[in-house]
């Protein structure tokens, strides 16, 4: 099975977003998203503690602004 969507177990997804997800029960579905989570995770990078105490001040800011902002956006 695979479960595609946006929505948060929270009300406000289901009644200020109205978002939704879909449910399939497709194998091959399954198997092609499954394979195509591997790859981004292959490609992709971690944030470390360490990363991120090493970010500039500037920089630590953007990315708490941008977090705030993002759920009303």
């Amino acid at each position: 099975m695979t479960l595609i969507g946006s929505a948060n177990m929270d009300r406000r997804s289901f009644d200020l977003n109205y978002e939704n997800n879909i449910l399939f029960y497709a194998p091959d579905l399954t198997r092609a998203v499954r394979d195509r989570q591997q790859r981004y995770l292959a490609q992709s990078q971690p944030v470390t503690s360490d990363m991120v105490a090493s970010w500039s001040l500037g920089k630590r800011l953007w990315n708490n602004t941008l977090a705030m902002l993002g759920p009303v956006l």
